[in-house]
């Protein structure tokens, strides 16, 4: 099996997905910092996997690590080993620690949010508007970063004064390009500044997901501190980086493709198509760390061996010609049916899918109801991911936003 080394700077998540895809069903990998692994790149097998008790979450499981060959100082330690939470375990351990996050975000609760994500957008449209006519505009930053990390600091009684460091280390986390000698100072730093989020809500409780995990801990949930400060960090960094993502990725879809985006403006496609078709097309996030084979596992015509770790590549999954046909690797926001699985499936399912396809929801159409003449200032060839290979996020979409609806040209 010919091994694919993982580009540290994603110069061509396409390519390199469509050359995991070519390598059948389970691709031997290297990520950054030398690190091999397997991926699974087909639809079907990726469903398997992710419901086959033969793979877990425990870190100890892996050959890799009980030979002392990942060093702390690896920059995608803190995806591979972020600490005790439903991340991280499995069985009754990973039912208690999802009770407690899924309840908070089912559907119905989730929709009692509609009306503040939409006070959230229309006061970023407000701000959009007032910046000065005719200059591109980087609407990640000014649009698509500041409305989830709002919606999800709200959700989990986060401060708005702490944002700014949660971005810094963040960009750190994420990053395949921060030096080693760096990681492990991030890493205390994450675990300071969210101790700190749960100790002051442990003092002063409020209506916030980080109060009522407090609370269901002291009512004999027994969720220890480090489950409380790690859950809080988990919901926190997926919370925010998937739904910026997505919003960045459906405006970049619609600009490549201007006859959906014609027909999505003037009704014949509906919001709900295009935010699933790029879920698929160009999924938040590219791969998943971590999991681990307890035995050998027969996947296709491979063999995943026993204790070595398994990633998930949404990226090249997303695109597979088995589940979607020959057209798989085109947008279109017609498809139908389009049974992605960019959240994941089975038991360890994203529990904030339905918070991100809401926020996606409102925010989208309001962004091009406001301005509808919104486009890139750049061409699409010229957009560059980040160095990370997990998420699929740009550096930043400049765009020219045009007159906005209602105001004289």
């Amino acid at each position: 099996m010919t091994r694919i080394a993982l580009d540290p700077f994603v110069r061509d998540l396409d390519g390199e997905s469509a050359a995991l895809r070519a390598a059948g069903p389970l691709a031997e990998v290297e990520l950054p910092g030398g690190v091999h692994v397997y991926a699974v790149t087909r639809h079907a097998e990726a469903r398997a996997l992710l419901t086959d008790s033969r793979v877990v979450k425990d870190i100890n499981v892996w050959n890799a690590w009980q030979r002392g060959e990942i060093p702390m100082d690896w920059p995608l330690i803190g995806l591979a080993n972020p600490g005790r939470s439903m991340l991280t375990v499995d069985g009754a351990d990973h039912r208690r620690l999802r009770t407690l996050v899924a309840q908070a975000l089912t559907v119905k609760r989730v929709e009692r949010l509609r009306a503040g994500i939409e006070a959230l957008t229309n006061a970023s449209l407000e701000r959009l508007a007032a910046l000065p006519a005719g200059q591109p505009v980087d609407l990640k930053a000014e649009f698509a970063y500041p409305l989830p990390m709002n919606v999800i600091s709200e959700l989990m009684g986060v401060d708005a004064a702490d944002h700014p460091r949660l971005k810094e280390l963040f960009e750190k986390f994420f990053s395949t390009q921060t030096p080693p000698e760096e990681v492990p100072q991030m890493m205390a730093d994450l675990g300071t500044l969210f101790t700190k989020i749960v100790d002051s809500k442990r003092a002063n409780p409020g209506d916030d997901l980080t109060s009522a995990l407090i609370a269901a801990s002291e009512d004999g949930d027994h969720l220890s501190d480090e489950e409380i400060v790690n859950t809080l960090q988990l919901i926190i960094a997926a919370g925010h980086e998937t739904t910026i993502s997505l919003i960045v990725n459906v405006v970049e879809a619609l600009a490549t493709h201007p006859e959906q985006r014609r027909k999505v403006l003037n009704g014949e496609i509906g919001w709900d198509g295009v935010i699933e078709e790029t879920l698929r097309w160009n999924t938040p996030t590219s791969h998943v760390l971590i999991r681990f084979a307890t035995e050998d596992i027969e996947v296709g015509d491979q063999v995943l061996p026993k204790g070595e770790g398994l990633i998930v590549s949404f990226g090249a999954l997303g695109r597979d010609e088995e589940q979607y046909g020959p057209t798989a690797g085109e947008f279109d926001a017609t498809r139908t049916p389009n049974r992605h699985i960019a959240f994941g499936h089975g038991p360890h399912v994203c529990p904030g899918a339905a918070l991100s396809r809401l926020e996606a929801g409102i925010a989208l159409p309001a962004l091009y109801e406001r301005f509808p003449e919104l486009d890139l200032a750049v061409p699409a060839s010229e957009l560059r991911n980040k160095p990370i290979v997990t998420q699929n996020d740009l550096h930043e979409l400049p765009v020219e936003l045009g007159c906005p609806f209602g105001h004289d040209s």
